[in-house]
């Protein structure tokens, strides 16, 4: 029985709950939110340290200390973020539900979320050339 169907969330070794992340690098565009009706709007803009080749953060183990508002995952955080897509690992389980055909842990493959057209691989802009974020509006990501 995979670990992830075995353990809640919080009973998971570290190197468990990093190996959930897909490595689609959806978490790391910007997102807009509606003032008025809280709705997420998602952008094809990509943090500056996300590779868009690759979706690998370029400081994933210090992201923090040079974008404060980048989220470090946590089961206690699952419920606090609406931004996440629904697709995400984190969400899927937090929500009952389990990985899709296509996650690395059920595939054997970093590659296939890439193949099934599930992550930002050559389609996100670099946040420093982007310009008005209004203009990269996406629904994609989703």
């Amino acid at each position: 029985m995979p670990f992830w169907k075995e353990k809640k969330l919080h009973e998971m070794t570290r190197e468990e709950w990093e190996s959930l992340c897909d490595g689609c690098g959806k978490c790391c565009l910007h997102k807009l939110e509606d003032e008025d009706t809280g709705e997420i709007h998602y952008t094809d803009i990509a943090c500056r340290f996300l590779d868009p080749d690759t979706t690998a953060c370029s400081k994933y183990m210090v992201r923090q200390r040079y974008v404060g508002n980048c989220v470090v995952m946590s089961p206690d955080l699952l419920d606090k973020l609406p931004w996440m897509p629904s697709t995400c690992a984190y969400r899927l389980l937090y929500e009952g539900k389990d990985l899709y055909d296509w996650h690395p842990l059920i595939s054997g493959s970093r590659e296939s979320v890439h193949e099934a057209g599930h992550s930002v691989k050559g389609r996100a802009v670099d946040e420093r050339v982007a310009g008005d974020y209004e203009d990269h509006l996406v629904d994609w990501p989703a």
